[in-house]
């Protein structure tokens, strides 16, 4: 029998929180293996405990990614050996240099290879965290070649690995589980809901994110002042799942510079800043909205992307080859870094209800495509052939 340890100690944010939710639930199911997963605590909170699947968890989230890392390195060896795992599951982008058993690496971090998002630190004069990157991303390089076998999340990802570090990586498309997305039905808490609550005839624009520069908010934002105009009288509103204000992000990217655009731009009024959203709270802020859009110029997959579909929003996103593999012809694509583009399709695709149907269809069909259930089972698969 396969006893896999899931190593998801880094997964505090993004991505990393909804593999876990969602793979969890399917390692439980799964009465021919054994699971244990290491979790921040604020995840571990989030499970119950199952006949089959066991937690662990790190008490002290308070240090930096450096000592996280060197604590990974010293004692999760210990916790694989004293669980009897043979098969490690390393959900962080980084490897166990010494691994006891076979391990399977995720990487899922496209800004170590992404020129964009260098020149767009450079731009900032960030220069800490150009730094930062660039450690990180050499020991991601390290971790690829250190591990068995490396999953990506895309083809497109999987490519620019081998790129990058000679490894061939093999693509899993992330999945997305319909009846655990949509199944909570608690009420909005009632801040929430007024700010979702339709007041006039209004385009509802949403992007699911919290702030970060490689999502490249500035040119939705930049979109928004011009779309305005577009769809006079009509009024245009943009959803954020988070708030430009420094400290309310994850990481530290600042916000400054994008409050400073709303309010050179005069758009404050066309911009809903909800905060976080709880994952199982999601659905209702998607169904509230009408299209949702993305300008991010790096990606790995992109969650949000298989959520809208699922909803039924058109899908408006930056050209990128992920987004293309992930929405294929369900979405309509523009230049990353074009404002005036990305209004333009907006505004066409808001002021035709049959393009806007026919998307709405598409997506729907497309979002069938992606399975937890398949994504494990192909993992489960790799674990066998390394076993043997």
């Amino acid at each position: 029998m396969i006893h896999l340890f899931v190593d998801a100690s880094a997964a505090s944010s993004g991505s990393g929180p909804t593999y876990v939710r969602n793979v969890v639930p399917h390692l439980a199911a799964r009465t021919d293996l054994r699971s244990t997963v290491l979790a921040s605590p604020l995840l571990r909170q989030e499970f119950r405990d199952q006949s089959n699947v066991s937690f662990l968890e790190f008490t002290d989230e308070s240090v930096g990614a450096a000592t996280r890392f060197m604590r990974a390195q010293r004692l999760v060896p210990k916790l694989i050996r004293r669980s009897a795992a043979n098969i490690l599951l390393s959900a962080g982008n980084i490897a166990l240099f010494r691994s006891p058993v076979p391990q399977i690496l995720l990487s899922g971090n496209a800004l170590y290879t992404s020129k964009d998002f260098f020149r767009d630190l450079m731009q900032r004069r960030d220069y800490k965290l150009w730094l930062d990157t660039k450690l990180k991303g050499q020991m991601a390089k390290w971790s690829v070649r250190s591990a068995d076998r490396t999953v990506a999340p895309s083809q497109a990802f999987a490519d620019e690995i081998q790129l990058w570090t000679g490894v061939r990586a093999l693509a899993i498309h992330h999945g997305f589980d319909r009846n655990l997305f949509f199944r909570d039905t608690e009420p909005l808490p009632e801040e929430l809901k007024k700010k979702l609550d339709r007041t006039s005839d209004e385009l509802r624009l949403l992007f699911v994110s919290h702030y970060n520069y490689y999502r490249n908010f500035e040119t939705l934002i930049r979109a928004v002042g011009l779309l305005r105009e577009r769809i006079e009288p009509r009024q245009v509103k943009l959803f954020l799942t988070c708030r430009l204000e420094p400290g309310a992000n994850p990481g530290s990217f600042r916000t400054e510079a994008a409050a400073c655009l709303v309010q050179e731009l005069g758009v404050g009024s066309n911009l809903v800043q909800l905060g976080a959203v709880p994952y199982h709270l999601l659905h209702h802020v998607y169904r509230a909205c009408d299209l949702y859009v993305t300008p991010a110029y790096v990606e790995t997959f992109a969650h949000p992307l298989v959520e809208a579909m699922a909803s039924g929003l058109p899908v408006i996103a930056s050209d990128l080859a992920v987004h293309r593999e992930v929405c294929e012809d369900a979405a309509l694509y523009f230049p990353a870094f074009s404002p005036d583009v990305l209004a333009e399709t907006v505004s066409r695709v808001a002021q035709s209800p049959e393009v806007s149907a026919k998307m709405s269809e598409r997506g729907l069909d497309r979002s069938r495509d992606f399975s937890w259930k398949d994504h494990v089972a192909q993992v489960l698969a790799i674990a066998e052939s390394l076993l043997k």
